[in-house]
């Protein structure tokens, strides 16, 4: 449809992008959404509901010969209680791969939660409009991709010149499940996280199903990676099932064997690699829950800590490293019969003398460099000759 002399307005459909489970229509615009409708609806936590609708790996790929890029936007911006202000969401436009833009929506819709009551409220605001200019003369791929913690609503796209889809690019499909630290947590741009690192790395296209605090064996997220088509797969399990303090020994084991037989409905040869967690000091030995550190609180910084008790493991509570045995074991069992099920020890991307260079920032989360150290060792172990995805060079 024109607009103003010389610009274009195209719907935005799900032929536009990339990395989404589903577009949903709402009076507000479309909402990428990384879960499907059947599973929203088994969800049963706002934590989860909320990390789904952020749109980590999801990107609009065009095909144009435009100059200029308008696209309007309703961004919910996280207020923690407590807590220091949230940076805004990045969004990143490339352009046949290379960076060449970047812009932040200053406004939106306002989430303030309040991590010590559990409780939540949302502020409706008003749309805002991301402008990027300059870009290449000629026909070209276009991709913005969204923030990776900031739900969107895409309201318009504008261009000065008309789009279409982009041409499929043949390279494998990568579909990843993990927990905040897969979503991005720290990271400092949508590109940045380390699975969208490792896909560029890798030369495949990510569908990115991590999510923060949500990586917790669900049967719904199961069925999601079951029905998703892909050519390669990997679950980073761990984290989220220990700082949750969610499940015991005697649960964890049969819930992982549950869930790779879910997968395995829909992907019965692909390759699969299972990635157990890297290292968090806090809960190496010390089972959760974690909480916010109410010290560091008050001194506006961040930082979680570990509350459960270490003798609590005999009685089965699970610690990352009860958690790195198990998941050895469970994939040792079953490889017996699946030769394409691939295990890949969490402490070859990030380990002690990495923390000692690189610690944790809030005792959880990695920061960027940390996120390309995790990409890079990733990308080499699983991408590279011998490794479970194969050479798969961009």
């Amino acid at each position: 449809m024109n607009t103003r002399h010389g610009w274009t307005t195209t719907p935005i459909t799900p032929a536009l992008l990339r990395g989404a489970l589903e577009l949903e229509l709402t009076e507000r615009g479309a909402l990428p959404h990384r879960l499907p409708a059947h599973a929203r609806a088994q969800i049963p936590d706002g934590q989860l509901a909320m990390a789904q609708s952020q749109p980590s790996g999801v990107r609009l790929v065009l095909r144009t010969r435009a100059t200029a890029v308008e696209l309007d936007v309703v961004a919910t911006k996280r207020v923690y209680v407590g807590a220091p202000p949230r940076p805004d969401g990045v969004y990143e436009l490339l352009v046949d791969g290379r960076p060449a833009g970047r812009a932040r929506a200053a406004d939106g819709d306002t989430l303030t939660i309040d991590m010590a009551a559990g409780t939540a409220e949302a502020r409706p605001g008003p749309v805002e409009t991301l402008r990027f200019t300059g870009l290449p003369e000629g026909e070209k791929d276009v991709e913005i991709w969204l923030p990776h913690d900031e739900a969107t609503r895409l309201v318009s796209l504008r261009t000065d010149a008309p789009v279409h889809p982009a041409r499929p690019t043949g390279r494998p499909v990568w579909l990843h499940h993990g927990s905040s630290i897969s979503q991005g947590s720290n990271a400092t741009a949508p590109t940045g996280t380390w699975p969208a690192l490792a896909a560029a790395l890798g030369g495949a296209e990510l569908i990115n199903l991590g999510f923060g605090g949500g990586a917790l064996l669900d049967p719904f997220t199961a069925r999601a990676l079951r029905d998703t088509p892909a050519d390669l797969i990997s679950v980073k399990i761990g984290i989220n099932l220990v700082n949750s303090d969610l499940m015991r020994l005697r649960a964890f084991g049969p819930a992982v064997h549950g869930f790779l037989d879910t997968i395995r409905e829909g992907h019965p040869t692909a390759p699969l690699l299972v990635v157990s967690p890297v290292l968090c000091p806090i809960h190496e030995n010390t089972p959760g829950p974690s909480a916010p550190d109410h010290s560091a609180l008050s001194e506006g910084r961040l930082r979680f800590t570990a509350t459960g008790d270490p003798a609590e493991t005999a009685a089965g509570k699970l610690t990352l490293t009860v958690i790195r045995d198990e998941l050895a074991r469970i994939v040792e069992q079953r490889a017996t019969t699946d030769p394409h099920l691939h295990h890949l020890d969490g402490l070859a991307l990030y380990n002690e003398a990495d923390h000692a260079e690189l610690p944790l920032p809030d005792a959880l989360h990695p920061d960027p460099a940390t996120h390309r150290r995790i990409a890079e060792r990733f990308a080499r172990l699983a991408f590279g000759p011998g490794g479970p995805f194969g050479t798969k060079a961009p």
